[in-house]
């Protein structure tokens, strides 16, 4: 009956199981697989398994996105090809 009692405060101390505790233990970080591997090594993805986020008509939205009224007013020329390929940007 002691060693029971005994192995029951061991198992008492032990904290979260993570990774870098116990061999064989993947935790992973919740993402679900896209996808399945071949018995060649590749690795195919399935596109009913990819996640894909369906984003409303925003053509005529009245909102506009918040700036402050305390910023300063600047305008900005636009970057062309050249610009960049100058190292100007």
């Amino acid at each position: 009956m002691q060693e029971v009692i005994r192995g029951l405060f061991r198992g008492a101390k032990r904290g979260v199981m993570t990774s870098k505790k116990g061999r064989n233990f993947y935790k992973g970080n919740r993402t679900g697989s896209m996808g399945s591997h071949t018995k060649h090594g590749n690795y195919v993805i399935d596109l009913n398994k990819v996640r894909t986020f369906v984003v409303p008509d925003l053509s005529n939205c009245e909102l506009k996105a918040y700036v402050s009224h305390r910023s300063d007013k600047f305008k900005v020329d636009p970057c062309t090809a050249k610009d960049f390929a100058a190292g100007k940007v």
